[in-house]
């Protein structure tokens, strides 16, 4: 079970700039791969992305910085000339002293000597290598791993952008994305059936009002001049129904503002009505939304740096608050969100966290104090990797948050689909 190897190299991620990837050899001769997204919109907190930045990586034939200064070489480099020497000869059963090994090499409290992406991606690789070690899928391995002694798997249900803006589209709505969350407890192939079927109902009405089709960083549709905030949860609760299902029994709407994006000066600043709000104001417009429309979450409707009125979203509202940007995936955050009452869901990303121990402590604590844990994608920097769909049925995730079309995120569904034959 000892590591023998471990190699990392660049490669492609879905907005067309680099990412790493790392293999990780046992001396049995088994191996494990992962590769790590990054998102093109970030909470402050997250764990540190490693960019090359400056030439000293390498130029490109037109004498520029390599991939605009996103490239990942130095990320690379440091998994294969210094991870690489204290991982060497470990047990890959210890995926906890693993991790804490690069965590103490990196020395910072956010990765940023190493690079979140060099660590993340030997900590999946290693994770996935002693799943191949022990015969087991990656899902199971990880309850091994972390003394998760559930007796019955729990089969997240999609959450789907179907319509987005803010930093994933140009010229769309203020709030980032428009997503159906599936609500029904049924097969996980009809779920996704479902969702997508709701997805072409969307294309449809999209069409019938004269927008563009044309889809944004996560597969979703980015209609550019929509005339409101409102509109696409008009358009996708219609699309519920226009399906053949039933808006808030079968399916219903979730929100994620990133609102961090349109915080200036403590205002809110929604371009697309041309006006800025309170935080006051805001809530009141939310919770206006929450009794006209079946609304299932609604995920960072607030900016990271506006906690005291967390608390007041959370207090009046009927349905769970999920935090992104506020505690990216950290278990300081999250306790300091818990006790202070601002939240009641947690979303969960992989590079936020940048191991994979750290990213299922956090779940786990979510779990404990009655959080949904709900697992999610990256814009503009996500791969081909279903890691995360493994990590949600292994703690019990609610839901996983994937947009609905491209190679990247389609195969997290395909992953879902599978697990669910394997477990039946």
């Amino acid at each position: 079970m000892k590591i023998k190897t471990v190699i990392a190299r660049e490669i492609l991620a879905s907005g067309g700039e680099p990412s790493v990837e790392v293999k990780v050899i046992l001396e049995s001769g088994v191996s494990g791969i992962a590769s790590v997204s990054y998102g093109a919109s970030a909470g402050s907190k997250e764990a540190f992305v490693l960019f090359d930045g400056d030439p000293s990586a390498g130029l490109g034939a037109s004498g520029k910085k390599r991939y605009n200064g996103k490239g990942m070489l130095k990320a690379v480099a440091n998994v294969n000339e210094k991870i690489a020497k204290i991982i060497i000869g470990q047990n890959a059963e210890d995926q906890r002293g693993i991790d804490q090994a690069m965590i103490k090499l990196d020395g910072t409290p956010n990765r940023a000597n190493l690079g979140a992406n060099a660590i993340l991606g030997v900590s999946m690789a290693a994770a996935r290598a002693q799943a191949a070690a022990d015969g087991l899928e990656l899902y199971e391995s990880l309850r091994k791993a972390y003394g998760i002694t559930d007796t019955v798997y729990k089969m997240p249900k999609p959450m789907v952008v179907l319509i987005e803006g803010g930093k994933h589209a140009d010229n769309s709505t203020d709030l980032q994305e428009y997503m159906v969350a599936v609500t029904k407890d049924q097969p996980a192939a009809l779920n996704v059936q479902m969702m997508e079927e709701i997805y072409q109902a969307v294309k449809k009405i999209l069409k019938a009002n004269k927008f563009s089709t044309n889809v944004g960083n996560e597969g979703a549709f980015a209609p550019a001049g929509i005339s409101s905030n409102e509109l696409p949860i008009q358009y996708i609760t219609q699309a519920i129904s226009n399906a053949g299902y039933k808006p808030g029994e079968d399916a219903g709407v979730s929100l994620d503002a990133a609102a961090s994006e349109f915080y200036e000066n403590s205002m809110y600043k929604l371009s697309v009505e041309n006006k800025s709000l309170t935080s006051e104001e805001l809530i009141k417009m939310y919770l206006g939304w929450q009794e006209k429309y079946p609304l299932v979450t609604w995920e960072d409707m607030l900016s990271e740096f506006d906690w005291g009125n967390w608390g007041e979203l959370t207090r009046q509202s009927k349905i769970p608050v999920v935090a992104d940007d506020l505690t990216v995936t950290n278990v300081e955050l999250l306790q300091q969100a818990i006790k202070q009452k601002v939240a009641s869901a947690i979303l969960i990303k992989l590079n936020q966290a940048g191991t994979v121990t750290e990213t299922v402590d956090c779940c786990l604590l979510a779990k404990q104090h009655g959080f949904f844990t709900i697992p999610s994608h990256r814009g503009g920097g996500e791969t081909n990797d279903t890691f995360l769909v493994d990590l949600a049925v292994a703690v019990g995730s609610e839901w996983i948050k994937v947009g609905p079309t491209r190679g990247e995120r389609v195969c997290k569904y395909n992953r879902l689909m599978e697990i669910e034959d394997l477990l039946n």
